[in-house]
């Protein structure tokens, strides 16, 4: 990503960036992988070329990869992707920041990398038609997607990206203690879902470590409702009841998939005061951004 913006750059009108659209990551367990994503959390598998596509509503999907196999030995996050209303534009108004894309504009999705090397897929609203075109899975636990997160190293250098040029907005921070920060949350700027920084990892984290820090958050708005569909989907395990509070105030349950990536369901609203800092922006809810 170049330093600074070329003259004029400012000015540009950046298209609506209005959620999370997808999240990508490689198996080496596709048995497993195909038993947690559509037995455990009831969705139905789409296949695609060289993935498996499990779509959670209309517009939101979880990809994983069949093949290759991962380019690096305990990373499993490949991409993530978000919404925006126009992708043509919103290529053209990074290539005006000095954002190049990495993947250019095709069936409605380009691809660009941020700061710190991590692939972001751009997707045109209803441009996934196989997903847009699914049926709703009646087993699934949850039907709404509600943030992503992935390791972060320095948070300045990605705020330059996802803050200054596309607009993402403060939405929480808080961390283990109440005087240090280990998360650090940017809602999209048009829309209630959010980018989790996931802050002072290992500099050579184990599977285990980078599978909890890379994942993804399906929204409930009960979690006891969440808890009981996957009993009824044969959840396997202690973790399958073990809901908690966690620091922003939310309940969560956290399953992971069998090479350690980390699903973390979560209440929409928060039940109790967050530590550290106020939620702030517009709160989640089960309707999903378009």
């Amino acid at each position: 990503m170049a330093a600074a913006a070329p003259l004029g750059a400012q000015t540009a009108e950046r298209p609506a960036i209005t959620g999370v659209a997808f999240a990508r990551f490689y198996t080496t367990q596709p048995n497993g992988a195909e038993k947690f994503y559509g037995d455990t959390l009831g969705y139905k598998r789409l296949d695609a070329k060289g993935m498996w596509v499990y779509p959670v509503n209309s517009s939101q999907w979880i990809e994983v990869l069949t093949s290759p196999p991962p380019p690096q030995p305990n990373i499993r996050m490949a991409a993530v992707g978000f919404t925006t209303r126009n992708a043509a534009g919103l290529e053209r108004y990074l290539a005006a920041h000095g954002v190049k894309a990495e993947l250019p504009l095709k069936a409605g999705e380009f691809g660009v990398r941020d700061p710190e090397g991590n692939l972001v897929i751009f997707v045109q609203a209803g441009s996934n038609k196989m997903v847009a075109n699914a049926p709703p899975s009646p087993n699934a636990a949850s039907r709404r997607m509600i943030h992503v997160g992935f390791i972060v190293r320095d948070a300045a250098k990605e705020d330059a990206f996802w803050r200054d040029i596309l607009g993402f907005r403060p939405y929480w921070h808080g961390g283990r203690t109440d005087d240090s920060v280990d998360w650090q949350s940017a809602q999209v700027p048009d829309g209630s879902d959010w980018l989790e920084y996931m802050l002072n990892a290992s500099a050579t984290p184990s599977l285990k470590q980078a599978g909890v820090m890379d994942h993804i958050s399906l929204g409930v708005a009960d979690m006891a409702g969440a808890i009981a569909q996957l009993q009824k989907n044969k959840c396997e395990g202690q973790a399958c009841t073990q809901s908690k509070v966690g620091r922003d105030g939310k309940v969560q349950l956290n399953l992971y998939d069998p090479d350690l990536t980390r699903v973390e369901f979560m209440e929409f609203a928060a039940r109790e005061k967050p530590c550290c800092s106020p939620l702030s922006g517009k709160q989640p809810g089960p309707e999903e951004e378009k």
